[in-house]
């Protein structure tokens, strides 16, 4: 019977896990993050949500070593729980991964356009209110097929691409960073919350979720580790993607701030291209921002996708899911016929546009705050260990106070009926295509003891 290909080593795992948490959110959302929490409230915000994820890091650092299974939060969850939670616990995580890949690839075209005008001159349809362009869709379409055979054709080149994408950004990240400190002012930063620091910092916190989003990718590509890989650099990958991930959001929302006056940005789209523009007063700054958050988009796409496509591989093995979706390709090693259905549904929501995409991306903080949850409550009830314990149990309080904020109506920017409405959606789909596991069918992998 093949198996995946065993070819990932550490930078892989942390390019892997880091760009599937840095897309084009600093470039494209930057006037909302601001609008949320203010210079310091959003970068606190960013900074605070790094170091409450830390302890969910650990736990699926721990998970990794004793259960290498690329169903993540469904095989931990079926250690302990039936298996309708496993399965929606899994589903609900798939959500968090597949809707940033529509979303990268209506991206694409977004950005593109405000590097090329012409890009928005024939328009196809609408869809509520908002126009599908035809080159939009096309350049979309082309970049979804692009990393479609890539992931096809083997995971040493994703995880390849992945790392030339990850340098590039972290590279010129470093060149933005140095122009924001040479050029700006610190009274640029004033007023430093846009309420109370409290609500500030709150209102961004309830964000940090989508966001961050890809630190526990690293666990899906277990099966994939090259020979003799320990499994403690799970935990080093993890800790890595994790801070430097938070770094980085926090650092973006200081450095756009500090350039230009934050509140002349709000209601801006790539409002972080124009403030380095404004600032310098070339366009060039801008041209190089734009390129910087092209790169990004490619490593967030890919790595949302990679993701994307190992849980529905591993949903039909562990026999919930379509049987056909757990075929691995003999030459590539690669779940091929996961990796076909997930560029084909990215390519169906890239049709819709983003305007009903809006909605299911707000669940996507929800999805993957409840798959931490899941991972944490599970980990709880079979470690032994009373310090080990202690750390998960933290990791599950904060997962259930990050749900809570999506949920309970004394939070601000808790969800809106048209975000109830996504989550029922994908819930009631999840349910049509859930399969029953054949009699005797058990998870790939066994929990090892602790103690």
């Amino acid at each position: 019977m093949a198996k995946l290909a065993r070819k990932l080593r550490l930078h892989d795992y942390f390019a892997l896990a880091f760009g599937t948490m840095i897309g084009t959110g600093w470039l494209v959302l930057m006037d909302d993050w601001l609008g949320r929490g203010g210079p310091l409230g959003a970068a606190l915000g960013f900074a605070l949500g790094g170091l409450l994820l830390l302890p969910i890091g650990y736990v699926y650092g721990q998970w990794v070593r004793r259960l290498p299974d690329a169903a993540g939060e469904a095989a931990y969850a079926a250690q302990v729980f039936p298996a309708g939670v496993s399965y929606f616990t899994g589903w609900t995580m798939l959500l968090a991964y597949f809707i940033v890949c529509p979303w990268e690839a209506v991206a694409v075209g977004k950005i593109a356009a405000y590097i090329f005008p012409w890009l928005d001159r024939i328009e196809l349809y609408r869809v509520a209110g908002q126009p599908v362009f035809l080159a939009r869709l096309l350049l979309g379409a082309a970049l979804t097929v692009f990393l479609g055979v890539l992931n096809y054709r083997g995971i040493r080149l994703s995880a390849n691409f992945q790392k030339a994408m990850t340098t590039t950004v972290l590279l010129l990240f470093v060149v933005i960073a140095a122009l924001s400190a040479s050029h700006g002012h610190a009274s640029n930063l004033r007023p430093a919350f846009s309420a109370t620091p409290l609500i500030s910092v709150l209102l961004t916190l309830q964000i940090v979720p989508y966001f961050m989003t890809g630190f526990e990718s690293a666990p899906k590509y277990a099966e994939e580790a090259r020979a003799g890989f320990s499994g403690s650099r799970y935990l080093i990958a993890i800790g890595m993607a994790l801070g430097v991930g938070a770094f980085f959001y926090a650092l973006a929302v200081l450095a756009v701030a500090y350039i230009a006056p934050w509140r002349a940005l709000l209601g801006h789209r790539f409002a972080t291209a124009i403030a380095f523009e404004g600032a310098l007063k070339s366009h060039w700054p801008a041209e190089l921002i734009l390129m910087m958050g092209l790169f990004g988009l490619f490593q967030c796409f890919n790595g949302n996708f990679a993701a994307a496509a190992r849980l529905l591989f591993a949903f039909a093995r562990r026999g919930t899911a379509p049987a056909r979706f757990a075929a691995i390709h003999e030459q590539f090693l690669t779940p091929s016929s996961a990796v076909v259905a997930v560029t084909l549904a990215t390519l169906a929501g890239l049709a819709l546009g983003d305007a009903l995409l809006v909605p299911v991306t707000e669940v996507g903080s929800l999805a993957s705050a409840t798959g931490w949850l899941m991972a944490s409550t599970s980990f709880f009830l079979v470690e032994k260990r009373g310090r080990a314990r202690a750390v998960t149990a933290v990791a599950a309080l904060v997962s259930l106070l990050l749900i809570a904020m999506k949920l309970v109506p004394l939070f601000p920017g808790h969800f809106t009926w048209t975000e109830w409405l996504a989550l029922l959606v994908w819930l009631a789909l999840g349910t049509g295509l859930r399969r029953k596991p054949a009699a005797g069918h058990a998870p790939t992998g066994a929990v090892l003891d602790s103690r």
